[in-house]
């Protein structure tokens, strides 16, 4: 049983880190949020300790790592708000825990670089959740990829909307400089996928830049991707709104639409076991896409021909 530290609990994903860590026979020795509404711990580690003063978690830390009789931590999983990763990330690496990051693992590809030289100082490793990758239904479309002879690139059609309400906006989430906006905080991953399935960027462009929608287009090396991202719920399509689902999520392949809403529950699970097997997305897997969103962030808006058929919509 190896003991992990957990910084970020009040949030929306920490319970599927904390449903993971118990699910693969570890501990959870110790919390720290800012925000006292963490009273899901209880479902998975009613014993942990709880802390609401960073510096408090900082002296525990500190504590385990100098007393021979306690049980060394393992593994920091960070959860905080996306601005805070890169510090929390280093406050890891420095207490001597290979570090498990939510998505996006920084807002600024500079960071990685300064990450990449602590990993080296310390011995100790960084992990991004990049579950996409392991959806049964992207492994199935790598290996097609893989395996079909290319003579030209694939016309690809990606929709991600996935419905907030009034708070999200009002939250850290809305202010750009702490969530890095639509295609950072919500889109990461997806690029990433994307990236994984079908190549390096060769060029990209913004359509719209809203507090609530960001489509675009997306030249990678084997694929011309059209791209919509959206929190607002009249984007969703009337059959999912009717049968009472938030989020919809399609990718259209040279005309063949593959769904993939479903298949989720179990990611972060996966993620976990491959980190625990030596596996595992390290800094250099989670790289291109943060170049790329960082990019998107920077990007004028400008309309053209490769755009997505919703984004007349939106006008």
């Amino acid at each position: 049983m190896l003991n992990f530290t957990l910084i970020g609990a009040a949030g929306y994903v920490a319970p599927r880190h904390m449903a993971a860590i118990k699910a693969t026979g570890n501990n959870l020795l110790a919390v720290y949020d800012p925000k006292d509404s963490v009273g899901i711990i209880d479902r998975y580690f009613p014993g942990s300790k709880y802390f609401s003063e960073f510096e408090r978690y900082d002296r525990f830390l500190d504590l385990i790592l100098n007393d021979p009789d306690e049980k060394s931590v393992a593994y920091t999983v960070v959860c905080s708000p996306n601005h805070l990763h890169d510090s929390h990330v280093r406050h890891g690496l420095r207490n001597c825990c290979d570090v498990i990051c939510e998505k996006p693992l920084v807002l600024n590809p500079w960071n990685l670089e300064s990450l990449s030289a602590l990993e080296v100082r310390t011995g100790k490793k960084v992990f991004n959740i990049l579950q996409l990758r392991l959806h049964p239904t992207i492994i199935n479309l790598k290996n097609r990829v893989k395996n079909h002879s290319l003579d030209k690139k694939y016309d690809i059609t990606l929709t991600y909307i996935t419905a907030r309400g009034a708070w999200y906006l009002n939250s850290w989430k809305g202010d750009l400089s702490k969530s890095g906006g639509i295609c950072t905080n919500i889109g990461v991953h997806f690029f990433d996928m994307l990236i994984y399935l079908f190549g390096g960027v060769e060029g990209y462009q913004v359509h719209l830049h809203s507090d609530t929608r960001a489509p675009g287009f997306l030249e990678l090396k084997n694929a011309r991707v059209q791209w919509f991202m959206s929190i607002d719920i009249n984007d969703l399509p009337q059959a999912s709104r009717e049968g009472g689902k938030t989020t919809f999520r399609s990718l259209v392949i040279n005309g063949e639409e593959i769904l993939f809403t479903d298949g989720f529950e179990d990611l972060h699970l996966a993620c976990y076991k491959e980190i625990l097997n030596g596996n595992g997305f390290g800094l250099d897997q989670a790289a291109p896409a943060i170049e790329l969103v960082s990019a998107l962030r920077k990007q004028v808006p400008a309309r053209c021909l490769d755009m997505h058929p919703m984004l007349n919509s939106c006008d």
